[in-house]
């Protein structure tokens, strides 16, 4: 039944595996800035601290396609696992409690290393393991059961736990689900990455995973991927200030903020089908680019049109969670773009998922004080179209060679 629905069943405890891996990941989703100003940190000491944690996020999933094809996965994933429980051991045992800077600053972002070369590294396994017809579907399933874990089942199980043993005590329960997560996929997990995929290790494969952007068509699809996630890391750093014009609370704006991922995880199963039926690009293409670029015009607009209007601005902003999802194909593309070095590509995958969490405040904070969420939410639309127009462009070798 589940290979029928484009589940890879050779890779279902790695599957399982990282959905718990990233509830642990996903339990100060939401909370770990404002607990700690309410503590007493300043702002400015927490916009640091988050800053170096993105910014050892952006590395370790630019690391992790290299590494997995020099070293292979498991290794990767475990090094995942080490670099967030060394990291959670500093943070919360001897810095959160005294909100010791000194401590809790590196601590944190060895803990950032944690969840990119755990989650990232079994992607590239997806895409070394899973045959090509099926891998628009493996790509869905994998961001289903990432943004399960994250986005959905860890912040709820922090509004459950948080009441009963408070913050620092969920903390510690979130470092338990990341450790039980590892042992799922890392070693109840049986499958095997074929051989010839794995190179051997040297610096010049390391390297591959900068020279590679000299290929056009990999420089392209950076672009693509770092405009894929704009409003995703965006629309949370304004959209707040925006709908509060129109009488919306922050607890309103948190129900549909929950809701378009809650919507998000079944449209990436949906697309990655979808993907392998209709073709990647063209999925990437008018879903991902042209139809976000128009869900983000809508949703500048309709509390113009009916105010203040829960149901009515639920259903449009939901849309952003359905058109995101077009994007989910682009995993599975990637690698084909250069396959001899998929390794390489992935990569660049991620690091443009790094990117998107630099670049899209950064649009906020330069754009939205000037002319407003319209100005943001129009430039995020050209973004969007900008992807449409690149995504084309994204041919595999073998179909270059045909088209000479």
């Amino acid at each position: 039944m589940l290979e029928k629905i484009g589940f890879p069943i050779n890779l279902l405890w790695g599957y399982i595996g990282l959905t718990i891996f990233m509830i642990g990941d996903g339990v100060e989703q939401g909370w770990i800035s404002p607990y700690l100003v309410s503590r007493g940190m300043d702002v400015s000491d927490v916009s640091l601290l988050l800053t170096v944690y993105g910014i050892t996020v952006a590395v370790a999933a630019w690391m992790s396609g290299v590494l997995v094809q020099t070293l292979g996965p498991r290794k990767i994933m475990f090094m995942g696992l080490l670099s967030f429980f060394v990291g959670s051991i500093g943070f919360i045992g001897f810095g959160i409690y005294d909100l010791n800077m000194n401590i809790m600053l590196p601590f944190y972002a060895i803990r950032g290393f944690g969840y990119p070369l755990f989650a990232y590294s079994f992607l590239v396994w997806i895409n070394y393991s899973v045959p090509i017809k099926h891998r628009g579907s493996a790509a869905g399933w994998f961001w289903f059961m990432f943004s399960l874990g994250l986005s959905v089942i860890g912040p709820f199980y922090s509004s459950l736990a948080i009441p009963a043993i408070g913050h620092i005590n969920v903390l510690w329960t979130g470092t338990a689900f990341v450790i039980i997560g590892s042992i799922l996929a890392i070693l109840v997990n049986k499958d095997k990455v074929p051989e010839q995929e794995i190179h051997e290790f040297n610096v010049s494969e390391l390297i591959k995973g900068i020279t590679i952007l000299k290929e056009p068509i990999i420089s392209m699809g950076l672009i693509v991927k770092t405009i894929n996630g704009l409003a995703q890391y965006g629309l949370a750093a304004f959209m707040p200030i925006y709908l509060a014009s129109f009488g919306y609370s922050i607890t309103e704006w948190l129900y549909m903020w929950s809701a378009v991922f809650t919507v998000a995880i079944f449209a990436n199963l949906f697309f990655g089908y979808v993907g392998d039926k209709i073709g990647w690009r063209n999925t990437i293409q008018w879903v991902g680019g042209v139809a976000y670029a128009v869900v983000l015009i809508l949703v500048y607009y309709t509390p113009h049109i009916f105010g203040h209007n829960m149901i009515v601005m639920t259903f449009v902003i939901c849309l952003c969670g359905v058109t995101m999802a077009g994007y989910v194909p682009l995993s599975a593309l990637f690698p084909m773009l250069a396959p001899k070095n998929k390794g390489a590509a992935m990569s660049i995958l991620n690091l443009g998922a790094g990117l998107s969490a630099f670049l899209a405040p950064a649009i906020v904070g330069l754009v939205f004080e000037s002319l407003g969420a319209q100005g943001v939410l129009f430039i995020y639309a050209g973004c969007y179209i900008l992807s449409a127009i690149l995504t084309p462009f994204l041919k595999t070798p073998s179909e270059l060679e045909i088209n000479k």
